[in-house]
Order: C-alpha cells, then sequence, then structure tokens
C-alpha cells in the first residue's frame, strides 16, 4: 500500500518510481538554474523549502513538518 499522493497510485513500487523521476528531474533544475545557491545553507527553512519543490507534485504535505 502507497502512501496516499497526489498522483492517486496505489502501488508502492509505481509511487517511487514516479516519485524518483519527479523528484531527480526537479533536483537538476534546482541545481543547474542556480537556486540552491542561494538557499541559506544548512538551515532547516531551506531543507523545507527544498522538500517542497522536490515532492509538491507528489505529496500535500511536501515542505511540512510531520510528526
Amino acid at each position: 500500500m502507497a502512501l496516499e499522493n497526489k498522483l492517486r497510485l496505489t502501488s508502492s513500487a509505481d509511487l517511487a518510481r514516479e516519485e524518483e523521476r519527479i523528484s531527480k528531474k526537479k533536483a537538476v533544475w534546482l541545481f543547474e538554474s542556480g537556486t540552491l545557491d542561494k538557499l541559506p545553507v544548512g538551515t532547516f527553512a531551506s531543507l523545507k523549502a527544498i522538500h517542497k519543490y522536490l515532492f509538491d507534485d507528489i505529496y500535500d504535505f511536501a515542505g511540512e513538518l510531520r510528526t
């Protein structure tokens, strides 16, 4: 059973493949665009912003603190 996701995928394997495909594409853009260089290094706020950007198309909770 997969995590609840915006892609409506129910297979964990399918979700993992799509998560990898989407997040890798977005990670390349973050690096090549210079966006990472503009974020403060080592801050929780920066990590949240990166997480939100990488996973926002997949999960409603992207960039949010979960407990």
